[in-house]
């Protein structure tokens, strides 16, 4: 499927790739998202955000570049603190690339300097956690310079930071001939692929916890698509609109209007339209509470929904059959507690058996497609969940706009 998607992207063809520049013997600054979950013990229990990274660190070590490697973990404000090192995830990358990784514990400075200067070719370092510097997040200028001092040319392969206005993002790229690394490339030309030149049926699932998240994505998907399902908290802010109680489920009251007239203005338009028919219940969310089964317009006062049920499911996965394209933002529950994961990890064995180009992005639906134990089965799964989502609703990213163009 992936030859549909070979058409001219606006956004990231017309910028210089790491396959434009000369590599060999020179200090590739390579921006990556290693930004993996990490548990009370440091260990990190999802690498996928690594291994995508691969592709662009092998080229640059197989082509003879000194390759410097930063990143971000959580929010550590502005200073260090040892639960957001980068040190397990030099020792991660080091098993993964088979290679020595050399773990530096500033991203600046003399010793920094130092260590980069002795690099040889194909040599990997990683910086310490570029948040650990409050002037990351500002974009400050002199920190944008003295990280670009260490290097001769600038790559972003961090899509999941694309959307930041971030020192290393953005601020390094004023100082250093900058490209694209292979994962931005992959990223950019399969989300806006499938929305400007989608295989059709294109359904597109939504889902997640408020309809004002998804208000630009609906309406820059509104006019491409074949199908909506929206799941997830945000369809009851939708049923509430047309007058079924929906008892203490997660209601946005100021969003009331926007969703009947988003509802009946895409079905005007010939788009099919689904919400939950039915839902699982309870009085609270977590582990161990009561839940009950009922219609999605009979949720009694004093419980909220927290799941879909098994006629939505059976509604959903019927309305994906005839999908030749499906894009999915968003779980349909709180899959988070085992109780009320069922529905979102039916939807998501549903989309992988679609005979279809499935593209799964942002909305912790990544994780929830990991949980669900189909994410090899799934066409692309996008690393970045903001940026994403900023794509999706047709926004330009600060990390692309600022590479150099060809």
């Amino acid at each position: 499927m992936s030859d549909e998607l070979s058409v001219p992207i606006k956004g990231v063809l017309n910028k210089l790739s790491i396959k434009d520049l000369d590599i060999k013997g020179k200090r590739l600054f390579i921006r990556v998202d290693f930004n993996v979950p990490l548990d009370e013990n440091h260990n990190i229990t999802d690498d996928r955000r690594i291994r995508s990274a691969l592709a662009t660190i092998n080229y640059a070590i197989d082509e003879g570049a000194k390759v410097i490697l930063a990143s971000h973990v959580g929010r550590p404000k502005g200073k260090p603190d040892h639960r957001f090192s980068l040190s397990s995830v030099a020792r991660r990358l080091q098993r993964l690339i088979k290679k020595d990784v050399t773990f530096l514990p500033e991203c600046t400075g003399p010793n920094t300097e130092s260590a980069v200067s002795r690099m040889s070719d194909g040599d990997i370092v990683l910086l310490e956690n570029l948040r650990f510097n409050i002037e990351e997040e500002r974009n400050d200028e002199q920190f944008s310079r003295a990280l670009a001092g260490l290097a001769d040319y600038y790559i972003n392969d961090a899509f999941g930071a694309a959307h930041r206005n971030h020192a290393s993002v953005v601020g390094i790229t004023k100082f250093l001939p900058s490209a694209a690394g292979f994962l931005l490339q992959k990223e950019i030309e399969y989300l806006q692929g499938v929305i400007n030149h989608p295989v059709r049926p294109f359904v597109a699932i939504l889902g997640g916890a408020k309809v004002s998240g998804k208000i630009d994505v609906i309406r820059n998907l509104e006019d491409k698509v074949d199908k909506v399902i929206v799941g997830g908290g945000m369809a009851y802010t939708f049923l509430k609109a047309m007058g079924f109680n929906v008892g203490d489920s997660l209601v946005e009251q100021n969003m009331l209007e926007f969703a009947n007239d988003i509802r009946k203005g895409v079905i005007a338009k010939g788009i099919k339209f689904y919400l939950p028919v039915d839902c699982v219940i309870a009085q609270s969310i977590e582990a161990g509470a009561e839940t009950k089964l009922v219609t999605s317009q009979e949720i009694p006062n004093g419980w909220k929904a927290v799941d879909i049920g098994p006629a939505s499911v059976k509604l959903f996965s019927e309305a994906l059959e005839s999908a030749k394209t499906i894009l999915w933002n968003g779980p349909m529950g709180v899959f988070e507690v085992d109780a009320f994961s069922r529905g979102t990890f039916s939807v998501a064995h549903s989309v992988a058996d679609a005979y279809a180009l499935t593209i799964v992005g942002g909305g912790d639906t990544d994780l929830a497609v990991s949980r669900a134990g189909v994410s090899e089965s799934i066409s692309f799964i996008s690393t970045g969940g903001g940026a994403a989502l900023e794509l999706l609703e047709g926004k330009d990213l600060p990390g692309l706009v600022a590479l150099t163009d060809k």
